[in-house]
C-alpha cells in the first residue's frame, strides 16, 4: 500500500521522527513523508512514532492510498527530493 505521512510535533522531537521516517519512506517536505510499506512496516512505524511523541501535544496523520497511481500529485514550485526515480 502507498502511504502519506504528515506530523506536527513538538520542536525537541522533530528530528527523531524524521530520522525514524526516513528509514522506512521518501522525505518529500518539511513534515511529509510518502512511499509504499508492506503491512509489517506500517505496524513497525506505528509503534515507533508512538515511542518517539508525546502524543498529549503531538499529531502524526497517515494517509493510506491504494497505490502511487491513486495519487494525483500537483507540485508547486521545487520539489524537495523526486521518488520516480527511487528503485
Amino acid at each position: 500500500m502507498y502511504f502519506i505521512i504528515v506530523y506536527d510535533v513538538g520542536v525537541k522531537r522533530v528530528n527523531k521522527v524524521k530520522k525514524f521516517l526516513r528509514k522506512y519512506l521518501n522525505w518529500i517536505q518539511n513534515s511529509v513523508f510518502e512511499g509504499n510499506l508492506t503491512k509489517s512496516e506500517l505496524k513497525e512505524v506505528k509503534q515507533g512514532i508512538k515511542k518517539i511523541i508525546n502524543q498529549s501535544h503531538d499529531s502524526i496523520i497517515i494517509y493510506k492510498l491504494r497505490n502511487k497511481k491513486a495519487l494525483e500529485k500537483t507540485t508547486i514550485g521545487q520539489e524537495k527530493e523526486k521518488t520516480d526515480n527511487i528503485i
